[in-house]
């Protein structure tokens, strides 16, 4: 598959059928357009096999859920409508896309209470989200944006709203040459990268930002689980910016990234060491198992 992504051949999966690709539109009054009242996941199919997929379908359920809705489907339809998609597509190794939105009905106004919540399921081939920086690093620059207080938005759930300041960071790091963009949190500590969350290494030991006011990634998850097993100390806390000069190594985990090396974060550098190498190599096998 390649082009732009609404002309493409395939399937997706639209509240219920599979529709051919071109024809997947919604209404130009579609209340998510006007008020970003969607949510959506980002999962990976490796070898037929979604990771962690039905963790990823409650997160979608739960999500529509923070931001006012409930999905018309259960966790075991969403699970059979993903199949579906890879399935029309013959995909067995895919980015899959859910996404859940209010569209288009009797209201069009901020509430939209009355208007009928969607469903829909793409899926394509993606390679890596970072292109080579698996190998030498991603270089991330720091965002002016800070993620948001808890009491100003629902910071656990993955709403396409809270990605609009995750977008304008990212175009503003790749016009600098950059890959991301590290952003703060609302009180000016270390949070994560615009789709990613971070990790560091010191003397051994692994710090991560504590998920307190951006989204815990299921990748994340994973990754804190998989460093524990090894023996490997992870301390999940506040992380001040003066502190970014101490660590000696940093990664980034989430479905898109998976487990990415970074080498700089704007003026702080960092060696792709082996704890980095041997985690990624780690969630490859883990995957594909």
């Amino acid at each position: 598959m390649a082009g732009a992504y609404d002309d493409r051949d395939g399937k997706i999966w639209l509240d219920g059928k599979l529709v051919e690709w071109r024809d997947a539109n919604v209404h130009i009054l579609t209340h998510a357009m006007h008020y970003a009242s969607s949510v959506f996941e980002g999962e990976r199919c490796y070898s037929g096999k979604i990771f962690k997929s039905r963790a990823h379908s409650e997160r979608l359920i739960k999500s529509g859920q923070l931001i006012d809705f409930q999905i018309p489907y259960s966790v075991d339809e969403i699970e059979a409508a993903k199949q579906a998609a890879l399935d029309a597509n013959g995909l067995k190794d895919a980015y899959v896309r859910p996404v859940a939105w209010r569209g288009s009905g009797e209201d069009m106004g901020v509430a939209a209470a009355r208007n009928p919540v969607h469903l829909a399921v793409a899926v394509w081939e993606w390679g890596n989200y970072y292109g080579d920086a698996k190998t030498r690093g991603a270089k991330l620059d720091i965002a002016k944006w800070k993620r948001p207080s808890p009491e100003t938005a629902p910071s656990q759930a993955k709403a396409a709203g809270l990605y609009m300041i995750a977008t304008m960071s990212k175009h503003a790091a790749e016009a600098k040459g950059c890959s991301d963009a590290m952003m703060f949190d609302y009180r000016g500590y270390v949070a994560e990268a615009t789709g990613a969350n971070l990790f560091f290494v010191k003397d051994g030991e692994v710090h991560t930002p504590k998920a307190d006011a951006f989204l815990n990634g299921i990748t994340r998850q994973t990754v804190i689980g998989m460093l524990r097993d090894k023996g490997i100390a992870v301390h999940e806390r506040v992380i001040m910016p003066e502190e970014l000069e101490g660590f000696q190594q940093c990664w980034l985990t989430g479905t898109a990234a998976e487990v990415t090396p970074v080498g700089q974060i704007g003026d702080y550098n960092f060696e792709v060491g082996a704890l980095t190498r041997d985690i990624a190599a780690d969630y490859e096998k883990l995957v594909r198992a």
